[in-house]
């Protein structure tokens, strides 16, 4: 028995998948904040340009009077 715990205790192989498994969650945890900043950075560029579209008259364009 105590053999068997030694040998549990040496085996690193678990130990990959808990790293793997850490990183990845850090990887989803920045992109989520990039993404949540990228949103509430473009909002002001949207309405600026809803403005500027909205002012915007439309006529015939190269039409001759």
């Amino acid at each position: 028995m105590l053999n068997a715990f030694q040998k549990f205790k040496k085996d690193e192989a678990g130990a990959v998948t808990v790293d793997w498994v850490v990183l990845t969650a850090a990887v989803v945890g920045l992109a989520t904040a990039l993404v949540i900043e990228l949103r509430a950075g473009s909002s002001g560029v949207t309405e600026n340009t809803e403005t500027f579209l909205r002012n915007q008259e439309v006529g015939n364009i190269g039409a001759t009077e």
